[in-house]
């Protein structure tokens, strides 16, 4: 009976994976078998350690044990899933709505937006955890109901109401007029735009450019002046009325398209379907208007955030028609992009099988007469030229979308343009039950000139001076003539902007008005919120090529303006008598009726304030040059660049080109890849005939396999990793 004991205590500390680390068993085997006092000693340790340490078992309904990796290395392998297989339609996205970390990751982010700041993880309650657990099992278990307004599964930490003590008044009042989105249908939406981004980003065609990461106004026109500069005729469409909304049962079979997931669909036309309560705009009309009484400074509160500067709500004001209006479907919110350009992809695809259909190549053209119809033009040091010279062109169509407006280029005659706008009137008939007509998509030449955001395109006809080699290596200089795509910014449309905005008035000759929200600022404040203004208009106008005179024109308007307000603010009756006490760029101090202004002498005095920055760009060479960068054909943001080659560097056989190549550039030495290929032998537990024939080369592996010290080294590393893994279970 002693001996069966012995025996039981030493098959438990031999199993044991607790007591025997991998590398160096506990107590010898031989020991145990012939000293049983020893067995006895130790089986009561083993008892005595059990019953003072219980097992602990993980609590399902702990929101810290699901929390097991972190939310962006979750979103990460989504992303680097969906572009390593595009085409694969996606039919379980339910178990992504069950990773607690991605609802940390979207509560993280809701939090920024609400409060003005990010949240750590680390900072965020216990409490706040519970309830965001509630939340998703209220999804997975369909209890969640867009748009409720009293009952929350979980509120926002700047939210202080008690919900429970509100009058019926106060509750009527909630249930009636229009209220912000609740912060927990802004944590659902996150989650589903996590999970669904990724989804459709790798399968959206090349030619869309708005509401997607890495794709803005500024690509378009890059793109537009890289490959629009040979064609003749332009549609222009205004397809906006479909980011009004569509029927529900069209954006629900655009997303089964893809995504074949009971759960998320259901949720998604739940949210489509649940009604917005908004208050009536007749209501709001019978107010009696009340006179505006005198109102104290409002002090923010620590967690509320700061509202947006005057130069950034002045530049909002500068926004392009094509980007003027944001989706907003039912309780969507922020899915409400993603599903317009999932909807909208089916007229990208078939513009894309258009392209294809309608291009016909010319041997006798110089540009585009490759099957593929992808060549670079004739001059590849400069693409948007293209030589006019030939009876005989290429016939080819280009298209690009942003938003819900789009703009086709066709290099042929009329007639092409023609039968292409009433193929799409048909398309959009059918698919989209949108009834347009000529009007509403009308052909326009390039001499006319394209208004397309806020940019116009024109061609110009240049004749540069050519250069080649006769036979007989005669060096032949000659004129030639061709047409250059222009990209201008558009003045008309810059001074209905800022008449819009209330900085000046009349057509033919503006005259800058004061603008008198900055009237109670300093003038060193003033002067440097509209030199942020001026600097983002700069960029905003970075790749037009009469940068430098609208530029010039926007820092007159903004210099006038601030002269009449300064005029005003400091009595000093005219803009002439500002700019000669205050220079041409209002960079020194204003004076009033006696000496300088106090506000600002006395904290210059004390060294509290810097001096007064002038205006920039007051004239027109210190305007930037137009940026002309070369755009390459087939362009990725960053990020989709980024994903292709980790998936490409991710194949076997190309890591194994790579290896090869710096090998035999001399970059790793034999010696090096032997020893990086056994440690990963060791470590991988890879099969000797998984291993390169590079390394049978003079160097068995057999024998570097049982080196002493390489198994003394891998045993101490590996006695370490398994020490440190008990250390964390117990």
């Amino acid at each position: 009976m002693h001996r069966r004991l012995a025996l039981f205590g030493h098959r438990l500390l031999t199993n044991s994976s607790l007591f025997t680390p991998s590398s160096r068993p506990l107590l010898n085997t031989q020991s145990y078998i012939l000293n049983p006092r020893v067995d006895g000693l130790a089986l009561f340790r083993v008892f005595m350690f059990t019953s003072t340490h219980p097992t602990r078992v993980l609590d399902p309904d702990d929101p810290s044990t699901l929390m097991k990796e972190d939310g962006v290395a979750v979103c990460s392998q989504m992303w680097i899933k969906n572009f390593r297989e595009p085409d694969k339609t996606v039919t379980n996205l339910t178990n992504y709505l069950r990773r607690f970390e991605l609802w940390v990751l979207a509560y993280q982010k809701v939090c920024a937006d609400e409060m003005g700041a990010y949240m750590p993880r680390n900072a965020i309650q216990r409490s706040a955890l519970e309830d965001l657990l509630a939340l998703r099992n209220a999804v997975l278990d369909s209890r969640f109901k867009w748009g409720a307004r009293l009952e929350f599964f979980i509120k926002s930490p700047k939210d202080k109401t008690e919900y429970e003590s509100l009058s019926k008044r106060k509750i009527r009042a909630i249930l009636t007029t229009t209220q912000p989105s609740p912060f927990q249908d802004r944590i659902v939406q996150e989650v589903l735009f996590m999970i669904l981004e990724p989804i459709y980003e790798a399968r959206f065609s090349q030619k869309s450019f708005a509401f997607r990461p890495g794709r803005n106004a500024h690509t378009v026109l890059r793109v537009v002046r890289r490959s629009f500069a040979g064609y003749l005729w332009y549609i222009k469409g205004d397809l906006s009325t479909i980011l009004d909304g569509m029927k529900i049962g069209m954006v629900i079979s655009a997303l089964m398209r893809d995504v074949r997931d009971k759960k998320v669909i259901d949720l998604i036309k739940s949210a489509l379907v649940t009604p917005v309560i908004t208050t009536p705009h007749s209501e709001g009309e019978k107010k009696k208007k009340t006179k505006r009484k005198y109102q104290k400074k409002r002090v923010l509160a620590e967690d509320e955030p700061k509202p947006d500067p005057y130069w950034l709500d002045t530049f909002f004001g500068f926004a392009p028609e094509e980007a003027e209006k944001l989706p907003s479907w039912g309780h969507c919110g922020i899915l409400s992009p993603l599903l317009a350009n999932v909807c909208i992809d089916e007229l990208d695809r078939w513009m894309e099988d258009k392209i294809k259909e309608l291009y016909c190549p010319s041997k006798s053209d110089v540009i585009w007469n490759n099957p593929d119809g992808e060549v670079e033009q004739g001059n590849t040091s400069w693409p948007e030229f293209v030589p006019t010279s030939g009876p005989d062109k290429t016939r080819k169509i280009d298209y690009v979308r942003y938003g819900g407006h789009i703009l086709i280029g066709i290099r042929g005659p009329r007639a092409d343009a023609a039968t292409l706008r009433k193929q799409l009137i048909e398309f959009c008939d059918q698919k989209y039950l949108l009834k347009l007509d000529n009007e509403s998509l009308p052909i326009e030449h390039i001499t006319k000139g394209i208004m397309f955001l806020d940019h116009v395109l024109c061609r110009r006809v240049v004749y540069p001076t050519l250069r080649y080699t006769a036979t007989g290596g005669k060096i032949i200089s000659e004129k030639g003539v061709g047409t250059l795509l222009s990209v201008t910014a558009s003045l008309k449309q810059c001074i209905k902007q800022f008449r819009k905005l209330n900085f000046l008035k009349g057509d033919r000759d503006p005259d800058p008005q004061p603008c008198f929200r900055m009237f109670h600022a300093t003038q060193a404040h003033t002067n440097q919120q509209m030199n942020k203004l001026l600097s983002t208009m700069v960029e905003w106008y970075r790749y037009a090529d009469n940068r430098k005179k609208i530029v010039n024109f926007c820092s007159y308007i903004i210099r006038g303006s601030l002269a009449k307000l300064y005029a005003a603010k400091y009595k000093l009756r005219s803009r002439a008598k500002v700019y000669k006490i205050g220079a041409r760029n209002l960079a020194r101090p204003l004076k009033e009726k006696k000496g300088q202004s106090p506000e600002y002498h006395n904290l210059l005095r004390m060294g509290l304030v810097e001096s007064i920055d002038g205006l920039m760009y007051t004239r027109m060479s210190l305007v930037p040059e137009t940026d002309y960068s070369p755009f390459p054909n087939g362009w990725r943001p960053e990020h989709e660049k980024a994903l292709l080659e980790y998936i490409r560097l991710d194949d076997p056989k190309i890591l194994e080109e790579h290896r090869s190549g710096l090998r035999e550039q001399g970059l790793v030495s034999p010696q090096d890849y032997v020893s990086m290929l056994v440690w990963n032998y060791k470590r991988n537990a890879i099969g000797p005939d998984q291993l390169p024939a590079t390394v049978s080369h003079g160097n068995n592996i057999e024998s570097v396999k049982s080196n002493p010290e390489n198994d003394d080294e891998m045993n101490r590393s590996e006695g370490d990793r398994e020490e440190r893994r008990q250390a964390a279970q117990m």
